[in-house]
């Protein structure tokens, strides 16, 4: 394939094209990019300009007497542009969207991957932080009726954990105000775990609450489980069923096979702290996603951790919308989750 360098004109009509493209899912012609984006310039002249753009892989035609569609490489070539130092601006329309919809802080991920699928009307996926040194920011024990207390530990990346354990009928309510003050004293900053380990020390102190103790260990251990993989969330599986390209009943059983896999959906995530990433048809390396792309951009919850959010869509989707409604998401998040 052609890799020359193309003119500021024939890139003005490159990009004309995909845009019109986007809105419509139809192909093409030379009369259209003249009469709507192009008046200067004649239909002459702008069909030699896109039969040049054909020669060099930009653009191909689906059928002899069409207009043309854009190509893979055309639509690298659209999203590099957008992707220069400083060109992603965040739309305030997607963080007030999103805000609006989180009432607490355990369901931020899953509003999140909801929010992003109904404002792009894409499919949304929300990747948590990778946790494999998960630490604990603090620890509750809420006094509940009958011998039993509410625990709850809250992370340093925002993740919250509750379960109701059984303690001694002689623990208060101020007895159990005093513990969680001292566990989170000792434990803050720590990682699970170093929780469980230290749990044989701390037992000795507290009198050796051997019920109080187990259910920590016990959540300790069921969030260390969980944080050793990646968690994925994804929101508006079915919104690709709207788009005339997903209209055959086999690429569309195809693309939702590929969400309900957790290793083939994990591999279309990025695994490096970058921004933003976008990943067009073929470059993912997945024949079912040959027709489309994944847009994703990361957040921040504390110094250590990243995660991303992200759609997966057809190939003419709106790159630069889709990038500012992510950027604006991925800020929100940082914010929510740093509070």
């Amino acid at each position: 394939m052609d890799d020359r360098p193309i003119d500021s004109r024939k890139e003005r009509i490159l990009r004309a094209i995909i845009d019109d493209y986007i809105q419509t899912a139809s192909p093409v012609g030379s009369r259209t990019i003249s009469r709507k984006y192009e008046t200067s310039l004649s239909s002459a002249t702008i069909r030699n300009e896109m039969s040049d753009l054909e020669e060099l892989g930009y653009l191909a035609q689906p059928h002899v007497s069409a207009g043309r569609v854009p190509s893979v490489k055309a639509y690298r070539l659209y999203v590099d542009r957008l992707l220069e130092p400083g060109t992603v601006p965040q739309d305030p329309q997607a963080k007030a969207y999103f805000s609006q919809r989180v009432h607490q802080m355990e369901d931020v991920i899953t509003t999140a991957a909801q929010a992003i699928s109904e404002f792009t009307r894409y499919t949304a996926v929300v990747m948590m932080p990778k946790q494999l040194e998960l630490r604990v920011s603090t620890l509750q024990l809420v006094p509940m009726p009958r011998g039993s207390a509410l625990l709850v530990i809250v992370t340093d990346t925002g993740a919250i954990r509750d379960t109701v354990i059984r303690v001694s009928e002689g623990l208060d309510g101020d007895a159990l105000y005093a513990i969680s003050r001292m566990l989170t004293e000792h434990l803050a900053g720590r990682t699970l775990q170093d929780v469980q380990e230290m749990l044989g020390t701390y037992s000795r102190q507290m009198g050796g609450d051997a019920q109080v103790l187990q259910g920590i260990a016990d959540l300790a251990s069921q969030m260390a489980r969980q944080s050793a993989t990646d968690t994925v969330t994804v929101g508006g599986s079915h919104n690709i069923l709207n788009y005339p390209e997903y209209s055959d009943v086999e690429k569309a059983r195809a693309f939702l096979s590929v969400l309900e896999e957790k290793e083939k959906l994990m591999a279309l995530l990025p695994d490096g702290r970058d921004a933003f990433t976008v990943r067009i048809g073929p470059e993912m390396g997945m024949e079912e996603m040959d027709g489309c792309s994944v847009v994703t951009a990361s957040y921040q919850v504390g110094a250590d951790h990243n995660g991303f959010v992200g759609v997966i869509g057809p190939t003419r989707m709106p790159y630069g919308r889709v990038l500012s409604a992510l950027s604006a998401v991925g800020s929100a998040l940082s914010e929510m989750l740093g509070e």
